[in-house]
């Protein structure tokens, strides 16, 4: 009997997954703000809308699907969208995660 091919699960679940963006600018807004969170609702638009219950091979057309390519992916979108991303770290488990800084 042929086994089904194995897909990369890892811990990305809406449960252990934690990504967090790091911005920075050489001074505040006329709000007091680098970036406000309103606007970076669109990566969770992006995220369910891209990720939610699809296999991460597929959405990103290949089987190398480690924690430190998909910070890159979205250190990559995130940085499209706001100048100011100077990182990306996203967590598998409270213990390991990876980070993407240029």
């Amino acid at each position: 009997m042929a086994l089904p091919p194995i897909i990369h699960a890892g811990g990305y679940t809406a449960i252990t997954t934690r990504i967090e963006v790091n911005l920075e600018a050489s001074s505040l807004d006329d709000t007091g703000f680098v970036r406000d969170f309103h606007e970076l609702a669109a990566l969770k638009q992006f995220i369910d809308s891209t990720l939610d219950h699809r296999h991460l091979n597929d959405v990103l057309g290949h089987d190398r699907t480690t924690t430190e390519v998909i910070c890159k992916w979205l250190y990559d979108w995130c940085k499209a969208h706001w100048s100011e991303v100077v990182a990306v770290r996203v967590s598998e488990t409270p213990n390991t995660w990876a980070e993407y800084r240029p």
